[in-house]
């Protein structure tokens, strides 16, 4: 027990007189330090990106909902049924209701070109064709700015993402689509969904200005309950006047946000690991010319019976320290720059852009520092063991 005390004790009093020293060699250590918080900050900008996807994408969809598309397709842009068919599936079991009726919306979706506001260019925007119902189906619905649009008219409302993302969305202006002129009435909120990147307008009207006939492409319904969801899929199945598949809302957001969520994590991390490659050679680099400097240090506390592990420690310890501290400065950054901030991308399923938020949230920032603390611990090992290993007689030399 006494030796390990002593142990204990070598270790706290080389390791503190490792990190008196660093004022001395402070250029070295600020830009090992700086270096890595500049990984951790690239890291953990670019991986929000995809933690912004997936949250939006959550926040697009209730465990109670459902998505009816036709049988065979993914998305909505590869979907089609008539309203007949739209009406039977609004009659399912297992659909809740309120005062209108069933809560079930049959809705329209297409494709518009719009200029974006920072640079001018066009980009795919989607245009949603929906039913009185789509606004107590969808989650965190509600009008921030202007009004509902009037049934039966070419009014619009704009998501809060698409009016700050697109040219020509505020409340009073009109755009020019399909030899049509619809006029901007309204900004709305959808608990930060991907509905808040559409635009949305009365179906029957968007129809005939497509030239769609009585035809929609999806049926997003609300159920009595999440467990109610299993007999309403088997009813549409096995009803022989229907072609179509029914989804949870949740898997169905889930398959449409996991193509681009795979792409940015798997480019974040690569670019993460050849950055973190240079931070380990900076790191290794900062450590040897520490050591090089405490040559003589070392060997004497060695002579004076100092052991090889505490002497180790010490080296490790402030090349974490220093990681650490570059890691905890980088996340910072990333957070204080990015969380919240607004983008649009492409959405891969229906190839029109969507509006999201950088989410710099706790687990990227703790998985940010882990990294750091990886690239301080391989930057300080191999240092460490050259202090240990090399002979006492020989670096005494130098006194």
């Amino acid at each position: 027990m006494t030796g390990f005390i002593n142990w204990l004790s070598q270790i706290a009093s080389v390791t503190g007189f490792s990190l008196r020293s660093l004022p001395g060699r402070k250029g070295s250590s600020l830009a090992a330090m700086f270096g890595i918080a500049g990984v951790v900050a690239v890291m953990v900008s670019v991986l929000s990106i995809a933690q912004g996807i997936l949250q939006m994408m959550n926040n697009s969809s209730a465990v109670e909902n459902a998505v009816v598309l036709r049988s065979g397709a993914s998305t909505e842009m590869m979907s089609g049924m008539s309203g007949d068919e739209t009406d039977i599936i609004a009659e399912a079991p297992g659909i809740a209701r309120n005062e209108s009726g069933p809560m079930a919306s049959a809705e329209l979706f297409v494709i518009i070109n719009l200029p974006k506001r920072a640079t001018g260019t066009d980009a795919n925007v989607p245009m949603r064709g929906v039913h009185e119902q789509a606004f107590s189906v969808r989650p965190g619905f509600g009008v921030i700015d202007g009004r509902m649009f009037n049934w039966g008219l070419n009014e619009i409302i704009v998501g809060v993402g698409a009016q700050r993302e697109f040219a020509g969305l505020d409340v009073g202006s009109a755009i020019e689509v399909g030899q049509e002129r619809w006029s901007v009435v309204g900004v709305f909120e959808a608990a930060g969904g991907l509905a808040e990147s559409e635009i949305w307008v009365d179906a029957a009207v968007l129809q005939p200005a497509y030239r769609r006939g009585n035809s929609y492409q999806s049926v997003y319904a609300r159920l009595d309950s999440p467990q109610t969801f299993q007999a309403f899929k088997d009813s549409l199945t096995s009803d022989p006047r229907l072609n179509v598949k029914a989804m949870r809302e949740q898997d169905y957001y889930f398959e449409q946000s996991s193509t681009i969520y795979n792409l940015i994590t798997g480019l974040g991390t690569l670019i993460a690991v050849i950055m973190g490659v240079g931070a380990v050679f900076g790191a290794l680099n900062t450590m040897y010319t520490a050591v090089s400097a405490r040559n003589r240090e070392i060997a004497t506390l060695r002579a004076l019976g100092f052991r090889s592990g505490p002497v180790l420690i010490s080296v490790l310890a402030e090349s974490l320290i220093l990681a650490v501290a570059g890691g905890a400065i980088g996340a910072g950054l990333a957070w204080l720059a990015f969380d919240g901030y607004r983008a649009s991308t492409l959405n891969w399923s229906s190839f029109s852009a969507m509006t999201f938020s950088f989410d710099v949230n706790l687990a990227l920032l703790v998985q940010g520092i882990v990294f750091a603390t990886v690239i301080g611990m391989i930057g300080g090992l191999f240092p460490a063991v050259r202090a240990i290993r090399q002979p006492v007689a020989t670096a005494l030399r130098g006194l």
